[in-house]
């Protein structure tokens, strides 16, 4: 097996479909124009379409010619995610974003791209025996459409055996996947600490009680939870990322609130977490004469990849790359909303390299070409494989005996 040869065929009409999304960012829930290009073109290559579910969801079915009584029951999911980033684009290349502070700048654009590739390829050849279901998902960056898709009735409608879905990584080599069993994402949760003190003059602080310096004893405290109450090879990332108070520099201001989040693998090392943290707010809260309080939300569980799925996805590559373009892939602490729909269902989430910068073109940004930076821009080179390791996944997996 390797990358299949139509859809490197139609390289530079993937290309210019990817380059079109880059250019017309839509942000969580907004994705209207992108969904319509997306159902537009599965109609157009004959493919029952559904919209609806999280408003901007749009989800193809792909019934196979070979299907039978046995196998008419029979589905598989494949994920893309669609949304982008609420950022100014600093490259001036010609697909740059057109709508300011709005940009493709995690690589949705080149998912959703590689999973329209892989659906023409399997409506045209629908060599298989079951369905394929192609889901393209709003809202991964702020929302958890996910989350909603599922809540709305998406493994009801469509009861997929396995999900599998994927996202680029810069940093490693084009031509590359990576792909590991067990937790290979944290979970995301979001924190907010209201620090109510006693305003005054600067120059008697005696007579206040001063919220800022009582956020000064909490940031190494809080980082002390993860430091000192956590397993040490259990994985936790305490990061404050907000601190506001007062409003001139003689007056010790009333109110500090502080703003963060939490990352980590399990439940039990997240929940440990949050206890202590909600214990450390209060204790030096008490301490220091001030009321304090611990608002904690959990975001996006841990993305945690099933065995049995990513063991078949592994050999689906195996069969496209040689050795050591297949490796594994370390857990990192960045979270995704394809969490939720491995909670409900078996599926593996894979990782495609997106190389190191140098498919960048003149008119790029300054920085790195890491997701989530101004000057990012997924690799169009990488289109094809992508798309055709989605359709053997799809082929492979309801030709297999589950």
């Amino acid at each position: 097996m390797k990358p299949i040869d139509a859809i490197i065929a139609r390289h530079a009409e993937l290309t210019a479909i990817r380059r079109d999304f880059h250019a017309h960012p839509e942000l969580a829930f907004e994705e209207h124009r992108t969904s319509d290009v997306v159902a537009q073109k599965l109609q157009d290559w004959g493919i029952e379409v559904h919209r609806g579910l999280a408003g901007t969801g749009v989800v193809g079915v792909i019934r196979g010619a070979l299907t039978d009584a046995s196998t008419a029951r029979r589905m598989v999911g494949l994920r893309a995610d669609m949304d982008a980033l609420p950022m100014h684009e600093t490259n001036a290349f010609a697909h740059a974003s057109t709508i300011p502070g709005r940009m493709h700048a995690c690589g949705h654009d080149g998912h959703t791209t590689m999973l329209l590739g892989a659906a023409q390829e399997l409506a045209q050849s629908r060599d298989f025996a079951g369905s394929v279901v192609v889901i393209f998902q709003p809202a991964e960056e702020f929302g958890g459409g996910a989350q909603v898709m599922l809540q709305q009735g998406l493994q009801e409608q469509f009861p997929m055996e396995a999900v599998f879905g994927m996202h680029n990584m810069p940093g490693i080599a084009a031509g590359t996947f990576a792909l590991s069993p067990g937790p290979v994402l944290a979970s995301n949760s979001e924190f907010k600490i209201r620090i109510q003190g006693k305003g005054g003059h600067a120059a008697m602080p005696h007579l206040a009680v001063d919220p800022i310096w009582v956020a000064g004893q909490l940031i190494p405290a809080l980082q002390g939870v993860v430091s000192r109450n956590k397993a040490p090879l259990e994985a936790a990332v305490v990061s404050i990322t907000t601190i506001h108070a007062g409003d001139t520099f003689n007056v010790i201001p009333g109110e500090c609130l502080m703003s963060g989040t939490v990352r980590a693998y399990t439940k039990d090392t997240l929940d440990l977490v949050e206890r202590r943290m909600g214990e450390v707010v209060a204790g030096i809260g008490l301490a220091n004469g001030a009321q304090c309080s611990l608002e904690f939300n959990r975001i996006y569980p841990s993305t945690i990849n099933h065995p049995r799925e990513t063991a078949f996805a592994r050999g689906v590559l195996a069969q496209m790359l040689p050795p050591e373009q297949l490796i594994d892939q370390a857990p990192i602490m960045a979270a995704e909303d394809f969490a939720f729909m491995l909670e409900k269902i078996p599926g593996c989430y894979a990782f495609i390299g997106n190389g190191d910068g140098q498919h960048r073109e003149a008119g790029h940004g300054q920085g790195p070409c890491f997701v989530h930076n101004a000057s990012y821009d997924f690799n169009d080179a990488i289109l094809p494989l992508g798309a055709s390791y989605l359709v053997h996944v799809a082929r492979q997996w309801l030709g297999a005996a589950v």
